[in-house]
């Protein structure tokens, strides 16, 4: 039994890190097409989350925790003509966000299943817990 509840606090720390990686992502496809309100602002800064694997003592395992949430270093704004935008330049240019919408989203679907897959080990050792009870009744 205690190797069942090592396995759901393991898993259970997987969704935790996964959920993060979740709201990381939400906020970046949130602030897309956020452009700056002023001239010489820079834009929304795309952030990406790291892990790192943590010995838990009173379990005797390895878990992952989230280790930062960190800005992308390579600042490659996207210029987009907007003349009319306050925070448009000389040449009618904004920066906007470095956010690809469409890899943020392959990125959700990555964590997403991620923490379907922790949430699937932690029902199947529930599962297994009923079913030892059982056996024992």
């Amino acid at each position: 039994m205690a190797d069942l509840f090592t396995t759901m606090t393991i898993s259970s720390h997987g969704m935790r890190a996964q959920g993060e990686r979740i709201r990381v992502v939400a906020e970046n496809v949130a602030n897309a097409d956020t452009a700056p309100s002023a001239p010489g602002e820079s834009p929304y800064v795309r952030q990406i989350i790291t892990f790192k694997n943590v010995m838990d003592r009173e379990l005797d395992s390895r878990v992952v925790e989230v280790d930062d949430v960190e800005k992308v270093k390579d600042n490659q704004f996207i210029r987009k003509y907007m003349p009319d935008h306050p925070a448009a330049d000389e040449g009618g240019y904004v920066n906007m966000p470095n956010v690809n919408k469409l890899v943020e989203m392959m990125d959700m679907r990555e964590a997403q299943r991620s923490y379907e897959a922790n949430l699937g080990m932690v029902e199947t050792s529930r599962e297994m817990m009923l079913r030892t009870i059982d056996v024992i009744r």
